[in-house]
């Protein structure tokens, strides 16, 4: 097959869940408790929040362990190659994903193949969290897709349950009790294994899913550990020599001292589904899919509680597909972790669901270390018979007909470690570090400039927020160790351009041409709104210990100089609508920071709202601003070449504001 690539497809998919169904009122008889009105209390919560009422565990009546992991795992390879009218004999790759294999060496493919009555074949061992699974169905896709392998397996496994007996959450040698990142896990995964089986061919006697494209990408470089086990907390994030269960006198020291809980900073969810969400955009950007041709969506949450926060995001995104699209079945069979997804597209599968032409989406949010996977699938009837197509122009289609990349390593951003034979580390298709714009997305109904700006727009909200987060004194505020001499050199930066913003907005109104008096309107009224907030600010920054002489003579720092350089500029040439485009950036730090970073103040400084008064305003009132400019955009005055014009200066915009806090620690 040199110089082609094949169209891959799922042909067999099965599920293995062990033991019978477990009911919340028999857990604890179990896995145990230390008896107490308080473990019964968080117990409860949990399972309200997660909405779980059945799942499975490998464990007999009194809790002891009936299975291995790499047993359950070869059960549903077993079962799946059963499904796609295949022998095992015939497979050619291996690829697994698993939390935790039964033993630290070898790798869990190879403990997995030798359970199986298979030849010699390929391994691939994914190591990860819930999108461990992915990361090897991405991989063994590419292989089939480039003709390497006629015939490969998947499996997602999970043995969990060994882990969440009461005698690893007895308190440790402090006495202190099992926080709630702990016991909200403990309550929350359970065991099983899903599986699928790929090959370039559909099924010749019943329907099977194209594998369209798939996206795999980390942000780790961004965020902090979130869920973890081996690892002592540290401020900041980064761990360092020291912190792991390995450097610890001896395994039972790290027991003790609680390293093998398996742990999650439930605090930092809601940014995963807004980055999740931020994903989400960039592929609907990038053309890969249309939310409105979407029929299923499958997206693995480890909790009913949270599938709530992500409609509410796609909705405001304006991306949402009807809920009656979604399907789950977290509630019965709990949350299986690297195994959900494949245990989801089993049942979903079996019970009818699809039909030849139906388009599903897969979407996998890690909360490890804020990995994300997608994969889009189309279910084609048995006539429908793969096409070879030269590399130039790769195999699979978007839900809108749009050539796409299908497999193929764009650059190296790995999710975990992906190792196999071939000691590859596996790719991500799209770059990294999105989040939604505060502008929201298209609409239905709107044209294509608007559609066009919006999306545009919401790439350079990404980036932005990419470059934010490394931003050492808004890193200092994620990881809880920002100072009071922190905020007064961020109200000390940022008062030149609130003083001068009144100012550039006034002479932007004045170069407004009689066709946009519209806009000149909007921009006067804007600035009377705005040419008093810099007191706000000098007083907040005397309340803080700041001098009024100080914040009033202090030089513009190099990022200040560029960004109101840059916009008194633009501010004087004729028709300015560009400064759309600064209004985005900047009133959107308002809406989506501002509040935010008042919060994060409050609580690490214990300072009163009456020192934080600037940013609650700019995070309560931007939002009106928001609206204005939704407004204007669609107002039929923007075409083409000033919506470029726009996105071009929301550009620039960006990377000086950027600039101009990361030189508060120069």
């Amino acid at each position: 097959m040199d110089g082609m690539t094949l169209q891959v497809h799922i042909t067999g998919c099965a599920s293995y869940l062990p033991g019978e169904p477990v009911g919340n009122d028999e857990l604890v008889g179990l896995l145990g408790d230390d008896g107490s009105s308080a473990a019964a209390a968080v117990r409860r919560r949990v399972l309200a929040a997660n909405g779980i009422r059945s799942r499975h565990y490998a464990l007999d009546a009194v809790g002891r362990t009936t299975m291995l992991n790499e047993e359950l795992a070869a059960e549903a390879v077993l079962r799946a190659v059963k499904s796609s009218g295949r022998d095992v004999r015939e497979l050619g790759l291996l690829a697994t994903g698993t939390t935790q294999g039964d033993v630290l060496v070898p790798g869990f493919a190879s403990m997995v193949h030798g359970r199986l009555d298979a030849g010699p074949l390929e391994t691939l061992s994914a190591a990860g969290v819930c999108a461990s699974s992915m990361a090897a169905f991405r991989s063994a896709v590419a292989s089939v897709r480039l003709g390497e392998h006629d015939l490969a397996a998947v499996v997602g496994s999970e043995l969990i349950s060994r882990a969440l007996k009461q005698s690893r959450y007895a308190a440790g040698a402090s006495g202190q009790r099992v926080g709630y990142d702990a016991q909200f896990l403990r309550w929350t995964l359970s065991d099983g294994a899903g599986a699928v089986v790929l090959e370039p061919g559909p099924r010749p006697d019943r329907p099977s899913l194209r594998v369209d494209w798939t996206h795999l990408v980390s942000h780790a470089h961004e965020h902090a550990t979130c869920m973890r086990a081996g690892l002592a907390d540290r401020p900041g994030g980064q761990p360092a020599a020291g912190d792991t269960w390995l450097d610890r006198a001896t395994a039972a020291e790290a027991e003790q001292a609680g390293l093998l809980r398996l742990r999650q900073d439930v605090r930092a969810l809601p940014d995963l589904f807004t980055a999740g969400v931020g994903e989400y955009v960039r592929l609907v950007r990038a053309g890969r899919f249309d939310p409105r041709e979407v029929d299923h969506v499958l997206c693995h949450y480890s909790s009913e509680h949270f599938r709530a926060d992500i409609f509410r995001l796609l909705r405001e995104a304006d991306l949402m597909i009807d809920e009656k699209r979604w399907f789950s079945n977290l509630s019965t069979r709990g949350n299986t972790g690297a195994a959900s997804i494949f245990v989801m597209l089993d049942e979903a599968w079996q019970s009818g669901r699809f039909a030849p032409g139906d388009r599903i989406l897969l979407v996998v949010p890690e909360s490890g270390r804020f990995s994300f996977a997608f994969a889009h699938l189309t279910c084609v009837g048995p006539a429908d018979r793969p096409t070879p197509t030269s590399r130039s122009g790769r195999t699979g289609q978007t839900a809108t007909g749009a050539t796409v990349s299908g497999a193929t390593v764009d650059r190296p951003v790995a999710t975990g470690q992906t190792v196999g034979q071939t000691g590859t580390v596996e790719a991500a298709t799209v770059e990294a570090g999105a989040v939604e714009s505060p502008l929201g997305s298209p609409r239905a109904d709107d044209d294509e400039v608007v559609r066009w700006t919006v999306l545009e727009l919401a790439g350079v909200w990404a980036d932005l927020e990419s470059r934010l987060r490394r931003v050492p004194v808004l890193r200092r505020l994620d990881t809880g160790t920002a100072t009071l001499a922190d905020y007064r050199r961020l109200l000390l930066t940022l008062r030149p351009q609130v003083v001068e913003g009144g100012r550039w907005i006034s002479r932007a109104a004045s170069n407004f041409s009689e066709e946009l008096f519209e806009l000149r309107s909007a921009a006067l009224h804007h600035a009377l709104e705005e040419h008093r907030d810099f007191r706000l600010l000098e007083e907040d920054f005397q309340s803080v210990g700041g001098d009024l002489t100080e914040i009033r003579t202090a030089p513009k720092n190099a990022g200040s100089e560029a960004l109101s350089a840059f916009m008194f500029h633009q501010a004087s040439q004729p028709d300015p609508v560009d400064l759309l485009g600064a209004m985005f950036v900047i009133e959107g730090l308002g809406t989506a920071k501002a509040a935010r970073w008042a919060g994060q103040l409050r609580e690490q400084l214990g300072l009163a709202e009456e020192q934080l008064r600037f940013l609650l305003y700019h995070g309560a009132n931007d939002d009106d601003h928001f609206a204005a400019l939704r407004d204007v955009l669609r107002s039929g005055l923007i075409d083409r070449p000033r919506a470029e014009r726009i996105v071009r200066t929301a550009r620039v915009v960006a990377r000086l504001y950027a600039l101009q806090l990361e030189e508060i620690d120069d």
